[in-house]
């Protein structure tokens, strides 16, 4: 067993900073992705708030640049998915799906996935109309009638990419206004394909073999309609892909991982960075921040170790 002395769980920003310096710091450096690294930004189609692009730059574009800069420094991905870990252990111990791998600290930057709306038709139709990325199925969605679900940032900003291909987009939005950053508001209010239905909620998603309808209720009136649709595209928050860290680690009432300004966990040697730690502010910055500090607090924390 030769330990690695890094090894970084999550392939988004935080992780993919974490181990630029990790890998900086000639420390032997792995990180575990189940999929591609990149996380939740590789499916934004285009960033107009992380500095140094002054008009912006690919979701894609920004995460492949963050990679090849790991890789840069020496980093070695690893294609896996950790499922349980022995994390007070010395060397801590991670359990994947295909193997286990042994490092003296660890970095958990798990990030999130999209919440569910939790109602019936959902799940069936998941794949058959029922979409939570637009960059990924938008363009299947070429001159259809579509209902957008959510009028938060990502909501609006899926949205509006969204509108290049569909012909209408009916947006629902159980507040009563919406909830997006001004300028991204301003700019879905004067695109003429959207039309939108605030204080509603939605009861049901419904159809045959597709996605054909959504039964949703005036919050104040509590009148019950169909609105019809090819295709619905959910946007209703994130959960935190930690639920395989419950009874191991310290988790906030929502699930997300608890950590001190150091992004240490309640267990000394393993940290925390990104969307997955409770915080208030949920941004690529923020995730690179959050990384930075792990990394660092890592390298302090094996020189303790090895003084």
């Amino acid at each position: 067993m030769n330990p690695y002395d890094v090894l970084i769980v999550g392939g988004g920003p935080a992780g993919l900073t974490a181990a630029i310096y990790a890998g900086r710091a000639q420390l032997k450096v792995a990180l575990i992705e189940r999929l591609m690294p990149g996380g939740q930004v590789a499916s934004t189609e285009w960033v107009e708030n992380y500095p140094g692009f002054k008009d912006g730059i690919g979701g894609a574009e920004l995460m492949q640049q963050m990679e090849a800069q790991a890789k840069r420094f020496g980093l070695e991905i690893l294609s896996d998915e950790v499922q349980d870990g022995e994390w007070s252990a010395h060397p801590k111990k991670l359990i994947g799906a295909g193997g286990t791998y042994f490092s003296k600290t660890a970095i958990l930057a798990t990030g999130t996935a999209p919440r569910l709306l939790n109602v019936p038709g959902e799940l069936e139709f998941k794949g058959r109309g029922v979409s939570y990325c637009a960059t990924c199925d938008g363009p299947f969605f070429k001159e259809k009638d579509v209902v957008v679900i959510g009028g938060g940032n990502s909501g609006i900003q899926e949205s509006l990419y969204l509108s290049r291909f569909v012909r209408s987009i009916q947006l629902v939005e159980i507040l009563g206004h919406l909830s997006a950053e001004k300028i991204l508001q301003e700019r879905v209010l004067q695109n003429p394909k959207f039309s939108f239905l605030l204080g509603t909620r939605v009861l049901s998603i419904n159809g045959k073999q597709k996605v054909e309808s959504v039964t949703v209720q005036d919050t104040r009136s509590g009148q019950i309609r169909q609105i019809s649709g090819d295709g619905v595209f959910i946007w209703v928050g994130l959960q935190p892909n930690a639920r395989f860290l419950e009874g191991k680690l310290t988790l906030n009432p929502w699930g997300y991982i608890q950590t001190d300004e150091h992004m240490e966990t309640s267990v000394s040697g393993v940290y925390a960075a990104g969307d997955v730690r409770a915080k208030g502010i949920r941004q690529i910055t923020t995730a690179v921040n959050d990384g930075t500090v792990a990394a660092e607090s890592a390298v302090q924390h094996l020189e303790t170790m090895n003084p």
